[in-house]
């Protein structure tokens, strides 16, 4: 089977989002434009892990710029996205890795996300099979303005930080149940 390659340049829509209830979500981020829909799933940490290195790279493009870069210091608030995941959801793959780089030459931030490919037992890490653009796993590549890419890092980790609320004394996030609190010697808070 061929690589398919879903390719996003400044689309209208690109964003991170949850279904699910808080302690049983799952994470996908999601990309649209002109009717075209494109979602992939992903783990929690790597949407935290995303949205915080895309406000490193930022930071240091417009560092590097001088402050010349067309990137904003915080996310432009007429441009925020509050609204839910597009329908349908279509998982069309699971992240495996991400990659993230700014284009200087056009003054916008490329982000990837590669399917999760499986290692079979036998293949060692010295014989790890080179995807070439053809045969790879699947691909969401994305070319986000500096302001967009602000505003998916600023709702990336808002959506994060909005799960179950952490334990006191623990820090481990409480089940609307309670939880067996390591720190009370496993007696249920």
């Amino acid at each position: 089977m061929s690589r398919q390659v879903h390719f996003f340049d400044q689309p209208e829509r690109f964003v991170a989002g949850t279904v699910g209830q808080p302690g049983a979500r799952a994470f996908y981020l999601q990309a649209s434009s002109r009717g075209r829909i494109t979602s992939v799933l992903l783990e929690k940490a790597q949407v935290a892990a995303l949205a915080e290195r895309i406000e490193e790279v930022l930071d240091e493009a417009l560092r590097r710029s001088g402050g010349e870069a067309p990137i904003p210091a915080v996310a432009p608030v007429e441009l925020l996205d509050t609204a839910p995941l597009d329908l349908p959801l279509e998982q069309e793959f699971r992240v495996g890795t991400m990659a993230l780089a700014w284009d200087a030459r056009d003054d916008c931030l490329v982000v990837e996300a590669q399917a999760y490919v499986e290692e079979s037992e036998d293949e060692d890490e010295s014989e790890a099979e080179v995807f070439d653009d053809e045969n790879g796993p699947d691909l969401l590549r994305v070319r986000l303005s500096g302001a967009m890419a602000r505003v998916f890092a600023k709702r990336a980790l808002d959506l994060v930080a909005a799960g179950r609320k952490p334990c006191p004394f623990c820090n481990l996030p409480l089940d609307p149940e309670g939880h067996l609190c390591p720190r009370a010697n496993g007696y249920r808070r």
